[in-house]
């Protein structure tokens, strides 16, 4: 596997050192972002393996917005997402279906969610079966 960035997307700085480090301890590189809008900035600037998105953010660019942002970009639709968010799994996939798409079309469901706190085995786990088995986990 070539590309070894990883976009870790949260409005929480400490959320953001602890999933870096995470990332940084597979042997990846992670790229940090606070907000929708400089996720996807930095995203088409350098396409990143898979993204981590905080669900949850403040401002008009929140989780939900900024991963149908991602799914609807052509560079950046095929992108793996893992969707971490305090809300519950089945009210998160409830508001997926909710987005009313740009194309028309049902907005596909992320390669994985976890709820938070997340654990770093999990994580880990979650990684390696997008990135380096290219297996879907949800």
């Amino acid at each position: 596997m070539e590309n070894r960035k990883i976009l870790v997307v949260d409005d929480e700085s400490d959320m953001r050192i602890y999933l870096s480090t995470v990332v940084e301890t597979m042997g990846f590189e992670p790229i940090v972002a606070a907000n929708g809008a400089e996720a996807l900035e930095k995203a088409r600037a350098i396409p990143p393996a898979l993204v981590i998105l905080d669900v949850m953010m403040p401002n008009i660019e929140d989780g939900l917005r900024t991963y149908q942002q991602f799914r609807e970009d052509e560079g950046l639709g095929p992108t793996p997402i893992i969707m971490l968010s305090a809300i519950a799994r089945k009210t998160f996939f409830h508001s997926i279906r909710m987005l009313k798409p740009l194309s028309g079309k049902q907005l596909p469901e992320p390669e994985a969610y976890m709820e938070k706190p997340p654990d770093a085995a999990e994580l880990n786990r979650l990684i390696t079966s997008l990135l380096l088995l290219h297996v879907p986990v949800l």
